[in-house]
């Protein structure tokens, strides 16, 4: 009978220590990302750059424990899901002013393309409860391969900001500006020492209270733009996104978007509606410029944002 007891035992703390490591192991891996909750059962992950939902669904009562009754109930619980899913999406923001439903409000076919990709998430996880209920799990990507809500909105967006197709090759032309003829002057000593390759940007924007969206923009404290739409290749934009998130700064330093060496500057503040645009200091906007690899990295979105 006592070896019985510890036997019992010995199974049931197996069985406890194996459940806690998984619970470790399941916050472990969003450890660092960037989760924003919508609601009780939307999520988007800025990190992974996926949008999540749950839906609930029950068979009609004069069905329940009879064989189509859980079938039944694993179609409303998609059927809810893929709602709240949309719901979630056309709540994202593309920038500071500017959400998904926006561009699906102004265009039947930016809002057909949304809806088109909402009925295409992928269901991630299924769970059956005890009271005959199903759990469903539906996921989507903002950016990636495949039909992303990136490839939706980028476009758009583009086009009513009034910005050139994205370029097979080489960085976006600025337009011409006339030129005023001046007085002939004396050349301006040039460093002999080469400015510092860096190959991304990572951006410390917390305490501030910025937060993320799909087209952020980056500017000095006299409002010109250091980073935004009018700098990236829209091919990389579609692909990845135009920028990370992450929770942590040395994680978001050390993350194989902006490689091994990329400059580091402190968000000063957070502007706009949905606090998306982010002032950097001067001096660190004036480092920024001057480096040879500037417009390579910012063509290629190699840029990480950290956030509270």
């Amino acid at each position: 009978m006592r070896r019985m007891f510890v036997l019992v035992a010995v199974a049931i703390g197996i069985l406890f220590f194996t459940n806690v490591a998984g619970v470790y192991a399941q916050q472990g891996s969003q450890a660092g990302q960037y989760v924003e909750q919508v609601g009780a059962a939307g999520a988007i992950n800025w990190s992974s750059g996926m949008i999540t939902a749950v839906g609930v669904g029950a068979p009609p009562e004069r069905f329940y424990g009879k064989p189509q009754a859980r079938p039944m109930a694993m179609r409303a619980a998609q059927v809810d899901a893929y709602r709240k899913l949309l719901e979630v999406a056309n709540g994202v923001r593309v920038d500071a002013t500017t959400l998904v439903r926006d561009y699906a409000v102004e265009s039947d076919v930016v809002k057909t393309q949304v809806e088109g990709i909402v009925r295409g998430a992928r269901t991630i996880k299924t769970d059956y409860m005890s009271d005959g209920t199903v759990e469903v799990t539906v996921a989507m990507p903002i950016s990636g391969a495949g039909t992303t809500l990136s490839q939706a909105i980028y476009p758009r967006m583009m086009e009513t900001q009034g910005l050139p197709p994205a370029p097979t090759s080489g960085y976006p032309a600025t337009p011409a500006v006339p030129q005023v003829p001046q007085a002939p002057q004396t050349p301006a000593p040039t460093a002999t020492t080469p400015s510092e390759v860096f190959t991304g940007l990572v951006v410390d924007a917390r305490g501030i209270q910025a937060r993320p969206a799909m087209s952020p923009k980056i500017v000095d404290e006299n409002g010109e733009e250091v980073y935004g739409s009018m700098h990236v290749d829209r091919e990389y934009a579609v692909q990845q996104g135009m920028s990370g998130y992450a929770r942590d700064l040395t994680a978001a330093q050390s993350n194989a978007r902006v490689t091994n060496n990329p400059l580091t500057v402190k968000g000063m503040r957070a502007e706009g509606p949905g606090k998306s645009n982010i002032v950097i200091g001067t001096a660190d906007a004036n480092v920024l410029r001057a480096s040879t690899e500037t417009l390579t990295f910012m063509k290629k979105c190699r840029v990480m944002i950290v956030l509270d």
